[in-house]
């Protein structure tokens, strides 16, 4: 499905472009969306034009005023904003989307100065799936969901949960761990998924705002936490509530296994309780693993059939025995195709299901869900829902400190690094680690809803 983008603006950052060569990339990109199925706009709501680096604040504020201070009918926000930053940028891109995404409540879309010269059509065919998500398009859909086949998603109404914790570098003693949670919108075809991200103390790996509760002066008791807004959500969007709940959570390491199930398992349970008395849906909650040492060849490397073309096992091999746990449910699944290097399968080991999958059904599933990543037309090496919940752990550090560099996350399953403070088993770290976390930057309603963490 095409999105829709009728009011559009680009800002130029880049000094060495030309407002004319801004102007040129702007056109190509919009022939691009449409000629991939958008309803793109072809013209912008004021012309393109360039700022200074360090009058971003200003310029943003100044040109697209929040709609929220405005009386509502004859200000309507921005659908899309591009941005033209140059090669290094320090800290422009996180400042950039921290003011459009908390303070403005604009989707935006960074392209950088090196790519507005070339003008390469792959490039420019990979940025409209970028931005089509973000306007709230589909890109991908599974044909079995169309049909109505998946097994245990489309008989009745499913959310597929991904969740992920980031850490700051090791060194950074007081900068908080950031939890992320996305989860699907649009069943049966689950591929549109909302985010939500917060802050908690650091190097915990036990996501604290699944479920919470706090004193209101006027109502009482208020709960709320993350699976309460997406399941809300979740109602909004499709009009039914979730009997089924899938829980992807990346980032564990075999240690805290239990810990994590125990502490988010009831949180999702009484998050569900606080919406109904009864409300009790089924749970399967599964721990997906990238950080591991296993790796799977092709038994007969000559065999054209089994080998593919960069010389890796065939995208979707699984494997569930003999290599794997005795008595619980996991599995390696390479689902990607290999470009370069050994392929790294993912392990998923299931600590809870009581949706009774059997391995065949939770293995396809989860390897045909690895098709339906909205950045790329290739699958992937992990389930999208953790990957989204990654990008989006990954886009709040932005909102903490703009300098953060690329890789600017560590997993707290990365071998020979232990995963900080004691364990209190009441949930949350001993000691007095647990001090206050500056919260983070409350996302906008609209940009919640759409994929802005792409």
């Amino acid at each position: 499905n095409g999105g829709v983008v009728n009011s559009w603006a680009c800002i130029n950052f880049a000094r060495s472009i030309q407002d004319s060569a801004a102007q040129n990339f702007c056109r190509e990109l919009v022939q691009m969306c449409n000629t991939s199925g958008m309803a793109f706009f072809p013209e912008p709501v004021i012309p393109v034009f360039s700022a200074r680096a360090d009058q971003l604040e200003r310029v943003l504020k100044s040109k697209f005023p929040d709609p929220m201070q405005k009386s509502g009918a004859q200000h309507k926000g921005l659908d899309l904003l591009i941005a033209i930053l140059p090669d290094n940028n320090g800290s422009l891109y996180g400042e950039l989307k921290r003011i459009c995404e908390t303070e403005l409540g604009i989707v935006s879309q960074c392209c950088l100065q090196k790519h507005v010269f070339r003008l390469n059509k792959q490039y420019l065919a990979n940025v409209a799936l970028k931005v089509n998500v973000k306007v709230g398009g589909r890109n991908t859909v599974l044909r079995d969901a169309l049909s109505g086949r998946i097994p245990l998603v489309t008989d009745c109404p499913t959310i597929i949960f991904g969740a992920d914790v980031t850490h700051p570098h090791p060194g950074e003693d007081s900068s908080p761990s950031i939890a992320a949670v996305v989860a699907s919108q649009d069943w049966p075809e689950i591929t549109k998924y909302a985010g939500l991200v917060s802050a908690q103390a650091h190097r915990q790996e036990l996501i604290q705002d699944l479920y919470k509760t706090w004193q209101d002066p006027v109502k009482g008791t208020v709960h709320g936490g993350m699976i309460k807004e997406l399941l809300i959500s979740f109602h909004r969007a499709t009009g039914q509530k979730p009997q089924r709940i899938i829980f992807y959570r990346d980032g564990v390491s075999e240690g805290q296994f239990y810990q994590v199930l125990l502490y988010e398992l009831d949180a999702i349970r009484r998050a569900c309780a606080s919406l109904e008395a009864n409300y009790q849906p089924t749970v399967t909650f599964v721990v997906v693993q990238k950080r591991h040492h296993t790796r799977l060849f092709p038994s007969n490397p000559h065999d054209r059939h089994s080998v593919d073309k960069s010389g890796n096992i065939l995208p979707g091999t699984v494997v569930d025995s003999k290599i794997c746990h005795p008595t619980e449910f996991d599995f390696y699944l390479c689902s990607h195709a290999g470009i370069q290097g050994t392929s790294r399968p993912a392990h998923y080991h299931v600590l809870w299901d009581e949706n009774k999958f059997s391995a065949d059904a939770l293995q396809t599933l989860t390897n045909n869900l690895c098709y339906t990543y909205a950045r790329c037309t290739r699958s992937v090496s992990i389930v999208p829902p953790a990957y989204y919940a990654h990008l989006a752990a990954f886009r709040a550090r932005f909102y903490l400190d703009p300098e953060t560099t690329d890789s600017g996350s560590m997993s707290s399953a990365a071998p020979g690094r232990g995963g900080g403070p004691p364990w209190d088993p009441r949930g949350g770290p001993g000691g007095s680690t647990a001090a206050a976390v500056r919260p983070l930057p409350q996302l906008r309603e609209n940009v919640k809803r759409v994929m802005f963490y792409c």
